[in-house]
């Protein structure tokens, strides 16, 4: 019995293994098909809606097929997505060349206002994609939302932080192993908290409708 437990358990390893080796080559292979920088987020939106099937207890659930359905229904939306997030990090990039150009005395005033808007911003990514294959809402609504979730769960928030660094500090010391394990990983530690913060807020939006009687 002890014998089987132990194969079992190397057998369910190996099986989840393969299946995140695969996730990841069709993430890389996805963004390459789409060029690149129109491949990136639709590939990415499909990575993510996969593992949140997983994360909802689908893990027979088909990978190739769950990916491409996502990525062709949503190439043009994640795209505009992808844009709004460019944007933004151009105009803070931008901002911080200011700052950088600008008075000592100007630059040590406004590097801590920039600083917190750019950690704001950051945080909110952890929750965009998420939100983005867990609900049909327009973009600004995704948008919106992730920056009030993130406000909302400060320790899920922490642990997505925290989990990414060390996650990409791992991999700075075995770059080839980012062809299998990379974005895989990032979308599995992004997409745990976030749905459990998504079932949290569902659980007392359902307590409040029902001290309110409706």
């Amino acid at each position: 019995m002890e014998t089987s437990s132990i194969l079992g358990g190397i057998y369910k390893l190996m099986d989840w293994i393969s299946k995140l080796a695969l996730l990841n080559l069709l993430w890389i292979g996805a963004t390459i098909l789409g060029l690149g920088v129109f491949g990136f987020f639709p590939s990415t939106v499909a990575m993510f809606a996969v593992v949140r099937k997983w994360m909802l207890g689908e893990e027979e659930v088909s990978i190739l097929k769950t990916f491409w359905a996502s990525y062709k229904k949503e190439f043009i939306k994640s795209n505009l997505l992808g844009v709004f997030i460019a944007a933004a990090g151009l105009v803070l990039y931008a901002d911080l060349l200011f700052i950088q150009n600008a008075g000592k005395d100007m630059a040590a005033f406004l590097y801590i206002p920039f600083f917190i808007i750019t950690f704001i911003f950051v945080c909110t990514l952890f929750y965009l994609i998420p939100i983005f294959v867990h609900y049909e809402m327009k973009l600004a609504e995704v948008i919106k939302n992730s920056f009030f979730v993130m406000i909302m769960n400060p320790l899920s928030t922490l642990y997505m932080l925290i989990g990414s660094f060390g996650i990409c500090f791992v991999l700075s010391y075995v770059p080839p192993i980012c062809i299998l394990f990379s974005g895989n990983l990032l979308a599995m530690l992004f997409m745990k908290p976030a749905c459990n913060s998504f079932n949290k807020i569902q659980r007392k939006h359902e307590v409040y409708l029902q001290e309110q009687g409706i």
